[in-house]
This record gives structure tokens, C-alpha cells and sequence, in this order.
């Protein structure tokens, strides 16, 4: 028993971390934190754990029960998913820098301004579908399925081990995401704008990536 919970926890690391891609997803949603401070940026942070984590919880029970009650396949959701990926990547990358600016060194209403805004994307686009889009969801539904068992004592053991892969995750991407902008500080501010039209360009190309997946599976091409 105790194997199996180690083999599957393996296996579900091993599958889920590609596809969050901490690192990826850190310095793809690092624009969004330019304006807050050490102490704002870490409560938002956690938020964003923590509906990873709950979204992941939740695809992992309830997934396939939610898509068959609305008769939906997993390619439309890749497709769906891999639209507004691509939306969110065109806005990064469409963004005019110097609005930011000018709110940094507006009043503090401005400021409260620009938290709410952030505030108001912790879930949508930055928790999902940035952090855990289409291509996690695929896998947390095979993983449940893989989990099942007839044996009660072994589908609790299996869930577990994902369960404990989701909060490595969910750990993995605090640690990238509070990091961040220490890494790139040493960059210099140019550099660290070159970086993130660069990411907002890769987040545009794997929102068309995971979209095309879902059409050629939708059209079994």
C-alpha cells in the first residue's frame, strides 16, 4: 500500500508539473504584480494557491460528473481553454507599459485602485486559466480515473497521493511566484519588460497549442 502511494504520488507529479509549469507561470503572471508591494504580493499569492487548489480539488471528485451533466467533451474544453489563454496572452502582450507607470506614482487611491483590479483576477485569467488551465484538467481527469479502485482502502490511498501531488503544486508555485521578481530584479528593469513580452507571446502560442489540440480531437485529425 505504501508503494502504491509513493508510485502514484510520483506519477502524478511527474504528470501535473508540466502542464502547471510553475516557472513558466510565474514569469507569465509577473506583470500583474508590479504593483504591489512584498506583503500584498504574498496574500495575493496564497489566494492564487489556494484556488489552484481548490479548482484541482474539484476537477479531481466532481470533473467528469460536471461535464457529463452538461453533455461537455474534454477537446471543447481544451478549445475553450486554449481561447482564452490566447486572450489572455494578446492583452499581456497588447498592454501599454506606460499606464502602469503613470499609476505607480499616482496618490494612494490609485493604488487602491490597482490592488482591486489585480484582486479582481486572482481567479480569472491568473488562477485559471494561467496557473491551471485546459492541459490540467485533462490530467486530473485521467488521474481520478486511474485512482479508481473497488477496494475503498486503495481509492483513499490513490486520491491521496494526488491530493498530496496538488499541494506540491500549489507549494511550488508560492515559491515561483514570490520569487519572481527577485530573479528578474537582477536583470534590470529592461531586461525584465523584454522577458515578459516574451512570455505573454509564449502564453499567447500555447493558449493556440492547447486550442488546436482540442480541434484535431474534435475532428479526429
Amino acid at each position: 500500500m505504501i508503494h502504491s502511494f509513493f508510485h502514484l504520488l510520483f506519477i502524478s507529479i511527474v504528470a501535473l508539473f508540466p502542464v502547471v509549469n510553475p516557472i513558466g507561470s510565474a514569469l507569465m503572471v509577473n506583470p500583474y504584480f508590479s504593483g504591489l508591494d512584498r506583503n500584498d504580493k504574498r496574500i495575493a499569492v496564497r489566494k492564487i494557491a489556494f484556488y489552484a487548489f481548490c479548482l484541482c480539488t474539484f476537477f479531481l471528485f466532481a470533473g467528469h460528473l460536471l461535464l457529463n451533466l452538461f453533455g461537455i467533451s474534454i477537446p471543447v474544453i481544451q478549445l475553450a481553454g486554449g481561447i482564452m489563454i490566447c486572450k489572455t496572452g494578446w492583452e499581456s502582450l497588447t498592454s501599454d507599459d506606460t499606464s502602469q507607470q503613470t499609476i505607480s506614482t499616482n496618490d494612494t487611491n490609485l493604488d487602491n485602485q490597482q490592488k482591486l483590479n489585480i484582486e479582481n483576477k486572482l481567479f480569472y485569467p491568473i488562477t485559471f486559466p494561467i496557473t491551471t488551465g485546459a492541459g490540467t484538467i485533462s490530467v486530473l481527469f485521467t488521474l481520478g480515473a486511474h485512482s479508481v479502485d473497488a477496494n475503498i482502502t486503495n481509492y483513499i490511498v490513490n486520491v491521496s497521493a494526488i491530493l498530496v501531488a496538488i499541494i506540491i503544486m500549489c507549494i511550488l508555485v508560492i515559491i515561483f511566484f514570490l520569487n519572481t521578481k527577485l530573479i528578474l530584479s537582477y536583470l534590470g528593469s529592461h531586461s525584465e519588460t523584454i522577458i515578459n513580452r516574451l512570455m505573454s507571446f509564449l502564453l499567447f502560442c500555447v493558449g493556440l497549442q492547447i486550442a488546436s489540440t482540442g480541434i484535431k480531437s474534435l475532428f479526429h485529425i
